[in-house]
């Protein structure tokens, strides 16, 4: 039996993302099976040049599956990659569940691959979130050059981090608003249509928002716990793709350019930056592109060694579902699973 790979949450826009990409990257899978909650059954998805049915994830037996990329909610998450993981699959989590578990690795691949083989403990591997993963896969070249201190970021984020229905409501909004409708406030607390709420996650006892939260202890678990952060994340009406400023302070010096030859060495990353207009990436330019873009590279003159950049990636592939099939790229090219 070749290598067989289940997609749990087919039927999202992180799972339809995820087959695209095993497409895409010509995953060397011999059999793909699609699950998703019951309520899908009877529908199908798309993989290269077939239609997959969907099989229901209640009672879906995930023996002989080899690798599992889940990308459901967190409490499907909770009932089933467990389970998964017990039959012998390799769980490849996309919610935040597991990212904190001290027995489950987060990994970005080109940040920490090493750290794959912890997956031992609970057959279990976590997705950063989506801010996370294309904030530390800028910082990590310029970290083993200089050694970074502290962090300030800012994010710019689109409203597909929040699924279809924030999507869909950034859809309704504007189009309500070119009619003059009424305009309908659901899936966010303001209205996100020509709007910015700088409120992502719920609120914390110290005035951060989780998703805040996230950026700073994930950083911290994937890069380096000595790095000093703070975040602001803000949702924005933009359909695909993140935006974040980035102002880092070094331990030792780092010119800018420097920093833009680095950058553009390491991988997962081009640099796009041109001091004129238009010389930079902007999140529509980024949407169904594997990389992360680095723009805006310049020196921060306020602090001993400080750098400013401007970095933009699709959310729905290197902040979910391109991360998840790279771990599993890593997990076939150092031998834990073999095609």
């Amino acid at each position: 039996m070749g290598l067989r790979v289940a997609v749990v949450g087919a039927t999202g826009n992180v799972g339809r993302e995820m087959l695209n990409i095993l497409a895409e990257r010509n995953f060397p899978a011999t059999e793909i099976t699609a699950i998703a909650s019951r309520r899908s059954i009877g529908n199908t998805v798309t993989y290269k040049d077939r239609e997959l049915k969907i099989s229901a994830l209640d009672t879906f037996d995930f023996s002989g599956i080899d690798i599992a990329l889940f990308a459901v909610g967190s409490s499907a998450t909770k009932n089933y990659a467990p389970l998964a993981a017990k039959a012998g699959a390799i769980v490849i989590d996309n919610s935040s569940l597991y990212r904190m578990d001290p027995d489950v690795p987060l990994i970005v691949p080109e940040v920490n691959p090493q750290a794959v083989k912890g997956y031992v403990k609970r057959n279990i591997i976590a997705n950063p979130n989506c801010s996370t993963a294309q904030m530390v896969v800028a910082l990590k070249p310029l970290h083993d050059a200089a050694k970074i201190k502290r962090v300030v970021v800012s994010t710019y984020q689109s409203v597909s981090g929040a699924g279809a229905a924030g999507m869909d409501e950034l859809f309704s909004q504007t189009r309500a608003i070119l009619v003059n409708d009424q305009i309908v406030k659901d899936k966010f607390t303001k209205q996100i249509a020509y709007n910015v709420i700088p409120h992502i996650d719920v609120f914390m006892d110290d005035g951060s928002t989780k998703e805040e939260w996230k950026m700073v202890v994930e950083t911290a678990k994937i890069l380096d716990p000595d790095i000093q952060m703070t975040a602001t994340c803000v949702r924005v009406p933009v359909f695909v793709g993140h935006s974040e400023s980035i102002n880092i302070a070094f331990e030792n010096p780092l010119s800018e350019g420097e920093a833009r030859n680095l950058l553009r060495a390491a991988p997962g990353i081009l640099v796009v930056d041109k001091r004129e207009d238009g010389g930079y990436i902007t999140p529509i330019e980024c949407v169904g592109d594997f990389a992360t873009y680095i723009s805006r590279i310049r020196r921060d003159t306020t602090v001993k060694n400080g750098i400013n950049l401007w970095c933009v990636s699709d959310n729905l592939r290197k902040g979910a579902a391109l991360n998840a099939v790279q771990i599993a790229e890593e997990l076939l090219s150092q031998g834990f699973v073999k095609a």
